[in-house]
């Protein structure tokens, strides 16, 4: 892939992002469907109140656009871009019904729980049925422990990455900013993984998504014009672990993306202490709003977690 052609799907989506998302933004505000700010948050929030928000659709909708003409045009339209774009708009799709019933009721309730894991589920067990069609391999490169090749364990554990990750970086969209920048990171080491192992399909849709997420960050920073919701999280976390599988470099997501696991492990701490000890441990879970409660600002915060991260990926990318 030549250096332009290396521009062109970040390119187109980071331009249909940008085109057409002050279009959708002016679209809500005019329906007055907004984001109702959970009650239990900071105090300081309820001013984001009335906020449009899905706006993870539209980049979710550049990058799927720009990965199949580019895909299309360089004959790389392959099972493993289908099946991560599969999870990308499936994953979307599952969050698209939650901010819906949100919106639609001027609450912060959604799908149950139970029906958003039935369809996380079920995508990934479509996403496996691919992966083992395609006959790539299910082995699993163990940390300390070494390559264990088992189909009982892939599977679990498949259905496990793809449902823990989407609902980990869905925590930690809680700020202006955050997550557009963190998932920025994370898809720009994918596709930096990808290119060196010269699968191309991959590097395809890991450039349309930083692409969309850039042109996304113009509106989503600090004061947001417009939240991505769970569309759009629930999307990036599960198109992730779609594409460390596909690199099969799965337990690099536990560095690479350890931002989310510490802020999904923030959460599952404050609530076990609460109901053990009746102690809080932070402030408020997810950890980013503990520092918010310290005085942090939503910046600091941002670029706190952002240069974490990019510390993160590089030690990745130097040590392995």
């Amino acid at each position: 892939m030549a250096t332009g052609q290396f521009l062109v799907p970040l390119m187109s989506s980071f331009v249909i992002t940008v085109i057409f998302m002050p279009l959708f933004i002016g679209y809500l505000r005019m329906k007055k469907e907004g984001q109702t700010i959970r009650e239990e948050g900071p105090k300081w929030h309820a001013k984001k109140n009335g906020t449009p928000t899905m706006g993870g659709l539209l980049f979710i909708i550049a990058a799927v656009i720009s990965s199949l003409w580019v895909g299309l045009y360089l004959d790389q339209l392959t099972n493993s871009l289908w099946i991560v774009l599969f999870i990308l708009v499936l994953y979307g799709l599952l969050g698209f019904a939650d901010d819906f019933i949100k919106v639609f009721k001027k609450q912060n309730m959604g799908l149950k729980a139970w029906q958003k894991l039935a369809g996380q589920i079920i995508g990934g067990l479509v996403f496996v049925w691919v992966y083992q069609h395609e006959g790539f391999s299910h082995a699993l490169k163990m940390p300390l422990i070494g390559s264990i090749s088992s189909l009982w364990l892939f599977v679990p554990f498949v259905l496990f990455w793809l449902v823990g990750f989407s609902n980990a970086v869905n925590l930690t969209d809680g700020i202006d900013g955050l997550v557009a920048g963190l998932a920025t990171v994370s898809f720009a080491t994918y596709t930096w993984i990808a290119f060196q192992q010269n699968q191309i399909d991959v590097a395809i849709f890991g450039l349309s998504m930083v692409g969309g997420l850039v042109g996304f960050l113009l509106f989503n920073r600090k004061p947001a014009q417009i939240f991505m919701g769970d569309v759009g999280s629930l999307a990036l976390g599960g198109a992730l672990a779609a594409m460390s599988i596909l690199l099969h470099r799965e337990f690099s997501l536990l560095l690479i993306g350890l931002v989310y696991v510490i802020e999904t492990a923030s959460v599952m701490l404050q609530v076990a202490s609460f109901k053990l000890f009746h102690k809080r441990i932070f402030k408020m879970s997810p950890i980013h709003h503990h520092f918010e409660m310290s005085g942090w600002s939503e910046w600091r915060i941002d670029i706190s977690f952002w240069l974490f991260s990019i510390i993160c990926s590089a030690i990745y990318l130097l040590i392995f």
